[in-house]
């Protein structure tokens, strides 16, 4: 039987936790699923995740979240990030930054090991995420063969980059941030699942999220504009992925986007 993981890409403001709760049990439940791993970076108006959001999500059903560059951007996710360790921030922050870069999931099918790294390219220049994916990987090996890993990042050749590092020795490998859901979910040769970006949980009608005379006017006039999370025309994107538990492989990976985009006009 096999092991069934639901992950849910960038939740955004409001909109995205709105949508959430409408359609995530019911994905559960539909898809059987034994892992439910969230983005949640920006679940706190857009940028960052507190303790109300995280409670909301983990209430949904969902087993572990996962952050990016803004999670640090709410103070009030800080005490938050120290004490509970299913709510991640990506390893690769420097040594000593609160909060926990992993975690070893318990399943009815196996323990299942959650990865949360971020990328340098057009992003903060932290620590190296090659590294801190090897090194993670070879303390979970201890424990499980199965290996989940949500990078956060810019750059799809940084994605594929370390999607071949490490594709020996993880299950599924999901690239977030840039909110654009990408059509290139493919299992490799070695038996790990792939998706260059699982695109946006949140507003569609927006620039990535953020209400569009906001975005626009950053192009057009070269000035900082007031970040507003947009609030319309709501979807929820994601993937669903199967893995043998006895091998760590995964067998399929598919795309979810609800609803789909309309793609012809009378």
């Amino acid at each position: 039987m096999m092991l069934n993981i639901l992950f849910i890409g960038d939740i955004v403001g409001q909109a995205g936790m709105q949508i959430a709760e409408t359609w995530l049990p019911s994905l559960i439940k539909q898809n059987h699923a034994d892992l439910v791993v969230v983005n949640a970076e920006n679940a706190s108006e857009g940028k960052g995740a507190t303790e109300k959001e995280a409670g909301v999500l983990f209430n949904l059903g969902a087993t572990v979240l996962t952050g990016g560059n803004h999670t640090f951007e709410k103070a009030l996710s800080q005490e938050y990030l120290k004490k509970e360790r299913r709510f991640l921030r990506p390893l690769n922050y420097p040594q000593g930054t609160y909060g926990f870069g992993f975690y070893i999931a318990e399943t009815s099918k196996g323990k299942v090991g959650v990865i949360n790294l971020q990328g340098r390219t057009f992003l903060p220049p932290i620590d190296c995420p090659f590294r801190a994916a090897e090194w993670a990987i070879k303390k979970i090996k201890e424990q499980t063969n199965i290996i989940f890993i949500d990078f956060h990042a810019e750059s799809t050749a940084e994605k594929l980059a370390l999607a071949n590092f490490v594709k020996n020795d993880v299950s599924v490998f999901v690239g977030t941030h840039t909110h654009i859901q990408t059509a290139d979910e493919r299992i490799f040769d070695s038996g790990m699942a792939y998706i260059s970006d699982v695109g946006m949980t949140g507003p569609y009608d927006s620039v990535i999220g953020m209400k569009t005379d906001a975005a626009i006017n950053r192009f057009l006039y070269q000035t900082p504009q007031k970040y507003l999370v947009a609030t319309d025309e709501l979807r929820l994107s994601g993937i669903l992925a199967k893995v043998n538990p006895e091998t760590g492989k995964a067998t399929s990976i598919e795309r979810i986007l609800i609803p789909e985009f309309v793609r012809t006009r009378e």
